[in-house]
């Protein structure tokens, strides 16, 4: 049996995990990572390893990331069985992200961190939890941790459908450069390597891209990212240095309108305003140490950041403004800085070994300007809202982990979130001050292994922030006087996941769950504003299945379904949520013959949704399939051949219903707006080791 499909079969469940640090391993967001300690190889992969407390976590590996084509940095998020990333504008902008019946919008509910570092961005210019991820330096991934559900202590705001972890490599065994082409003048290129210096190492990577696409309005992305990192010590004891850096800038080929191709004014990649696109930025520096105090593991961290993003759109064209077009600026500069800590040690329970873990997490961002504005040509006419904005967050967490017999163990823990906000705006009557608290408890546990299977039943309390603008608010600030009603600051879910994980089938590994999940109040995309609005009570629940066979020992073969019901609470006839995706699925096949070569391939769909409440407009199915092919000529030298949508579908990435209006039209129409995926594409990587 071949190593890398072992280390596959580690990846996508966490199933064959084993660590020698234990829980004294801590993860990007301060997320105890009881399964990211020292991976063992050598175990079987029909065998269960790790201590997982959920059958819908999971740890996938650089080895198996590298192996599936992603057309965007953030598309690796999509080895979380059922989400979906996508976008509905140029590739500067965040993906959008669906997951468990959820339009996730840009991250209102999913957590995301990169190194230690958040990506949700509450109370933004454009969304709630806005999460950019195209500064994600994908070769430089060593993991990515995911986990489904509010089931977790250690995560919080945003993370109530789920969250993930990206962690960068600490060092590379050889420095490496790699050139891409492709059509539609992609132009990419990517160095990294790492040295010893001192008693630890500095690793440091940059990657650049240019790309316009297939669309009449040209994207003319620019975009460059970095990392410089110094790590010393180990998982244990030691402590790790970096900074990273991200530009972007591009032009938005947006959603469209069904009927202005159908008229013929514009074909399926056309755009009716050319000015739209953006530029941003995103600077950070962040430290972590770690280490021992006699029976005690403790690690503690800091970071700051610095944030802009100056985004210009345009979805409903001449609705609002006959003369000048509705095209609107959103604007948000900020500087973000936050603190974690954590302490545990092992304690004797029932004569067994147990483990307690203390946290405490502070984080603030101190947003300068936060705006929309009314705009042409991006020149800008009036100012619609302008607000500058101290939103502080507060939370400390315990958990405790008691193995109650040799088949039984629980997870207890409670997470206490405080916040405080402190709006300023131009419009005074929606200035001033709100703050909030809310108790999250968790309760997880795990029966087994018998004949090589689990079983595991989690409850937990989760959240969302709002948008601190929102809980201030008492007037529309378009024109000063119709009064707005606030909104709740803090918005609890409660979760509930009953699976199990087997390797009971030889050669094969099977993980499904049935789920639960009550949101107080749903975050919803308006598609003609650009933004989130709070709405009613939700409720969801469904079924994930996710399976992995290893029929060859060169040939692994992996498949995930999932399947969702959304609706709103006591909301009056119409209940649909609008864009909840109600299945997902996805089948690949890897193959690694230990000769030079190798080759993955990867067949998606994301099924239809409702685009109104009252369902009686719908989205159709999409599906893509990509694949890759490579060959290494020696120890130094590869070449990939990747290939997008390979089927040539003419689906869509993303589909809309709202009201807009064309030039000559005389009042607003219903309509589906939608946004393509890409024609086939192709492109060539060429990767060289450098001695």
């Amino acid at each position: 049996m071949s190593r890398f499909p072992m280390l596959i079969t580690v990846a996508r469940h966490g199933l064959a995990l084993a660590c020698v640090a234990g829980a004294n391993a801590v993860g990007a967001a301060g997320v105890p990572t009881e399964s990211l300690g020292e991976i063992v190889v050598s175990a079987r992969p029909d065998e269960l390893a790790g201590r997982p407390v959920s059958a819908s976590e999971g740890v996938v590996l650089s080895d198996q990331l590298a192996q599936r084509p992603v057309s965007r940095a953030a598309e690796l998020l999509e080895f979380t069985p059922g989400l979906i990333a996508t976008q509905h504008s140029g590739e500067g902008k965040a993906n959008q992200y669906f997951l468990r019946g959820f339009n996730l919008d840009h991250g209102t509910d999913f957590a995301v961190w990169v190194d230690g570092l958040p990506v949700n961005m509450p109370t933004h210019g454009h969304g709630q939890g806005y999460a950019d991820l195209n500064f994600l330096i994908a070769p430089l991934v060593e993991s990515l941790e995911y986990r489904k559900g509010p089931y977790y202590a250690s995560v919080g705001d945003f993370a109530t459908a789920g969250s993930a972890d990206f962690h960068y490599a600490r060092s590379l065994p050889a420095a490496v450069a790699e050139f891409t082409v492709g059509e539609y003048d992609r132009i990419e290129g990517y160095g990294a390597g790492s040295l010893r210096l001192g008693q630890g190492d500095l690793l440091a990577g940059v990657q650049y891209g240019e790309y316009d696409g297939p669309w009449a309005l040209r994207q003319a992305i620019q975009r460059i990212s970095g990392l410089v990192k110094y790590s010393d010590g180990d998982e244990v004891a030691g402590s790790t240095l970096a900074v990273m850096f991200y530009d972007n800038k591009w032009r938005s080929p947006d959603q469209i309108p069904l009927r202005a191709v159908q008229r013929g004014l514009i074909d399926r990649f056309g755009a009716l305003d050319r000015g739209v696109g953006g530029d941003t930025h995103r600077y950070s520096v962040s430290g972590d140490r770690r280490g021992t105090l006699g029976d005690y593991q403790w690690d503690v961290a800091a970071y700051a950041l610095d944030y802009r993003l100056q985004l210009y759109s345009n979805f409903t064209y001449f609705l609002d403004d006959p003369v000048n077009g509705d095209q609107f600026e959103q604007l948000d500069e900020r500087r973000v800085y936050g603190f974690r800590s954590r302490l545990g040690r092992g304690f004797g329970f029932l004569g067994r070994e147990g483990r307690l873990t203390a946290g405490a997490q502070i984080r603030h961002d101190d947003i300068d300007k936060v705006g929309l504005y009314r705009t042409v040509a991006r020149a800008r006419l009036g100012t619609v809202r302008e607000d500058d904005v101290g939103e502080s967050a507060f939370a400390l967490y315990g958990e405790a982990e008691a193995p109650l017999t040799d088949w039984l163990r629980a997870t207890f823990g409670v997470r206490v979130d405080h916040y405080r906000f402190d709006v300023g705006s131009i419009v005074a009557a929606n200035s001033g001050k709100a703050d909030d608290t809310i108790a999250s408890p968790k309760i997880n546990f795990v029966l087994g292994p018998w004949r090589k299977t689990e079983f595991f039943l989690n409850i937990g309390r989760g959240f969302h922030s709002n948008d601190a603008r929102g809980t201030t608010i008492n007037v529309d600030p378009t024109d000063g006087v119709t009064p707005a009603p606030a909104v709740e600051p803090l918005v609890g879910a409660t979760g509930v996941d009953v699976g199990f994980r087997t390797a009971l089938v030889p050669d094969v590994q099977l993980a499904t769950s049935v789920w639960w999940l009550n949101l107080e109040s749903e975050l919803v995309y308006v598609g003609d504003a650009g933004v989130t609005e709070a709405s009613g009570e939700s409720a969801r629940y469904g079924t994930e299945v996710s399976a992995l066979w290893q029929p060859l020992a060169w040939l692994l073969l992996d498949a995930d379904y999932a399947w969702s019901h959304a609706r709103f609470v006591d909301a009056p006839g119409a209940v649909r949520i609008p864009n909840a995706v109600e299945d997902v699925a996805s089948v690949g096949a890897t193959i690694t013959t230990g000769s030079p070569w190798e080759a993955g391939l990867r067949l998606r769909r994301f099924g239809a949704a409702p685009l109104i409440e009252d369902d009686s407009a719908r989205s159709s199915a999409t599906t893509v399939m990509n694949g890759q092919v490579s060959y290494r000529f020696g120890p130094r030298v590869a070449l990939t051949l990747a290939g997008f949508n390979l089927l040539d579908s003419e689906d869509n990435d993303i589909t809309y219903f709202y009201e807009s209006q064309l030039p000559g039209e005389a009042s607003p129409v219903s309509d589906i707006h939608f946004h393509p995926v890409e024609p086939r594409t192709f492109r060539l990587t060429l990767s060289i080791t450098l001695p």
